[in-house]
């Protein structure tokens, strides 16, 4: 049996070593080793140097992609000695090859985007595709957007009851008791536009009835974990706005892949795009939870 890894998409774009940084700490602090993957898509590169459609990867492309990510995976286990770092080298489109590889780990960990694409983009679409097809929970990192002399400790957590939900705020709740930061569980009901205000609208009310939901559900919560400070809110706003002016203060932000909303046939739900699009920390999307352990050999 070997303990799951923490898997990091890699491609040397600063987002990627941004989001390498992150799930270094993060192995650090969990004691888990870290996967560097680099997707290596070599009919992309090819099309890139010929407009002919290769049949084989270009040989010389793909070994300086086997350099940079062992080199970046060298460089990452000198920086910190008490992490086992590896990396590989994966075939394939990097949404298709790091949802794959996504079975055999703990956590994903991407950056925000890559070096595809078109740069003025908030988010990358390899990240929004593995948000909703992964079977471990996945980290999205951007660049710290705060001043580092006001450092964040929260753990913020978006619920709606939803089975969703629920996975994401037992992750929460163990991100919580590994930092030893506080449990911010963020409960937000959307106000009607003002031409469609009923007769009998009392906002208080609805908060107020919205507030107990919560605060049942979070008693069997609060007995399972009597460590972690909780701290829960009921919002009258957009559970999307809501989430996103939380991370501000924030250090995580965790959401589940779906809530009870829009269309049930989408993977990822609306309100966890528009969380991963404009969080200003970094975001938890947890569609399953996988055991500890993988009987499958990582490498």
């Amino acid at each position: 049996m070997t303990t799951r890894p923490i898997v990091v998409g890699y491609d040397g774009s600063p987002s990627a070593r941004t989001a390498l940084d992150w799930a270094l700490d993060e192995a650090a602090r969990t004691r888990r080793p870290l996967l560097l993957a680099y997707a290596f898509e070599w009919f992309a590169v090819a099309a890139a140097v010929s407009p002919e459609v290769a049949t084989w990867p270009d040989p010389t492309a793909r070994r300086d992609a086997e350099v940079l990510v062992q080199t970046a995976a060298v460089e990452a286990a000198e920086a910190h000695p008490g992490v086992i770092v590896t990396g590989v080298l994966l075939d394939g489109p990097a949404s298709v090859a790091l949802t794959e590889r996504s079975r055999q780990a703990a956590l994903l960990v991407l950056g925000n985007r890559g070096h595809g694409g078109f740069t003025d983009l908030l988010l990358g679409s390899t990240s929004v595709a593995v948000s909703a097809h992964a079977h471990c929970p996945v980290v999205v990192v951007r660049e710290a957007m705060t001043d580092p002399a006001d450092p964040r400790t929260d753990v913020v957590v978006g619920i709606d009851g939803s089975p969703c939900s629920l996975l994401a705020l037992g992750y929460a709740f163990d991100r919580a008791v590994e930092r030893d930061v506080r449990l911010r569980v963020i409960r937000a009901w959307t106000p009607p536009p003002p031409q469609y205000i009923p007769f009998n609208y009392n906002p208080a009310e609805i908060t107020a009835a919205e507030r107990a939901a919560l605060d049942d559900l979070l008693v069997d919560w609060r007995q399972k974990y009597p460590q972690v400070e909780v701290v829960a809110e009921v919002v009258a706003d957009a559970p999307s706005r809501a989430l996103v002016n939380a991370s501000r203060a924030a250090d995580l932000v965790v959401v589940g892949s779906r809530g009870r909303g829009g269309f049930r046939g989408l993977l990822l739900g609306s309100v966890s795009q528009q969380v991963l699009h404009h969080s200003r920390c970094p975001v938890a999307v947890v569609r399953e939870m996988p055991s500890d352990t993988d009987p499958a050999q990582v490498g």
